[in-house]
């Protein structure tokens, strides 16, 4: 399998702080790609559109996945590495997490679009979590989207390192350095 470009995922459940995380590391040079997940919703509901997970959850994966499919292309013309807020496995573990079936054309696209090896997991955090008009998950739902991520990236043959729940900075450093873009020591593997 030839080598995946310099794509590195956050993933996790919703209100971990992938979001922000994903900021810190756009104010420190480094290229970024929006959630499709959020982004979907609001470019939905600004044009009362059904493709909101809580109106049709299949066409929000559809649409998630048509998202997913032209950032990764689009971030094949960026320069140095780039950071995803989640990526085509995440549509995979949404869809399992809704009960609903994975179909062998998106299955097809996690194997042809790869990413770095290496997936960085933000673990829930009750203390920073909070709902929105984009984000009506509970508390109990966003730890269960973390397992299934978890999961779904393990399956697909990701290594998940868990983000330690650490001050914006540390965050930001952590990342950096297990990508070996950070002169400081290494990180150590989360187990799989």
């Amino acid at each position: 399998m030839p080598c995946p470009p310099p794509f590195h995922v956050l993933t996790g459940g919703p209100g971990s702080g992938k979001s922000s995380l994903l900021a810190a590391l756009a104010q420190a040079g480094h290229s970024t790609c929006e959630e499709a997940g959020r982004a979907i919703i609001r470019e939905q509901q600004a044009i009362g559109g059904a493709g909101l997970p809580w109106r049709d959850p299949k066409l929000f994966a559809e649409l998630m996945l048509a998202w997913e499919l032209r950032v990764h292309r689009q971030a094949l013309t960026m320069k140095g590495p780039v950071f995803f807020d989640r990526s085509l496995i995440d549509v995979i573990g949404y869809l399992r997490l809704n009960d609903l079936p994975v179909g062998e054309h998106l299955l097809q696209a996690a194997r042809q679009l790869r990413y770095q090896r290496q997936v960085f997991l933000l673990p829930h955090w009750p203390q920073i979590y909070c709902n929105d008009n984009e984000r009506r998950q509970g508390a109990a739902e966003a730890e269960r989207t973390c397992a299934v991520m978890r999961e779904v990236y393990a399956e697909a043959g990701y290594q998940l390192l868990e983000v330690p729940p650490t001050s914006l900075a540390q965050r930001r450093d952590f990342v950096l350095r297990c990508c070996a873009l950070s002169p400081a020591p290494a990180c150590e593997s989360a187990p799989e």
